[in-house]
């Protein structure tokens, strides 16, 4: 599916990071019926099956801007500082980040740690 493009058949959006998958109706920047969003980056948007309002939508994710992979936007598999960065990409790059999100990215690798060990 190309930018700006809305599917009308539901296309499947799945995390190459932790597998999550969701049905996504749009990807792109601008999401359809709202008139003043314009995203940063181009994400996989699903319509809000929680309410029957139309221009109400979920972020589902978007591509990581280093490796290209697909990923949610789950903590636990990426961050957004003016892009999004999977969380392995971030932590390779953890130097060229601010001080506050260096720190912010040594607690999630710390609370992955204590995750896995559980």
């Amino acid at each position: 599916m190309q930018p700006g493009e809305e599917s009308s058949s539901k296309v499947k959006f799945e995390c190459q990071l932790c597998g999550f998958t969701a049905p996504y109706s749009y990807y792109g920047q601008k999401p359809p019926n709202s008139r003043s969003i314009v995203f940063l980056e181009e994400c996989f948007i699903m319509k809000d099956p929680f309410t029957p309002e139309k221009g109400k939508f979920l972020i589902l994710g978007s591509h990581c801007s280093l490796c290209n992979k697909i990923t949610c936007v789950n903590g636990d598999c990426s961050i957004f500082y003016t892009r999004r960065f999977c969380l392995p990409c971030a932590k390779s790059a953890i130097q060229d980040f601010p001080k506050e999100l260096q720190h912010e990215l040594e607690k999630r690798k710390l609370s992955q740690k204590t995750k896995s060990s559980s």
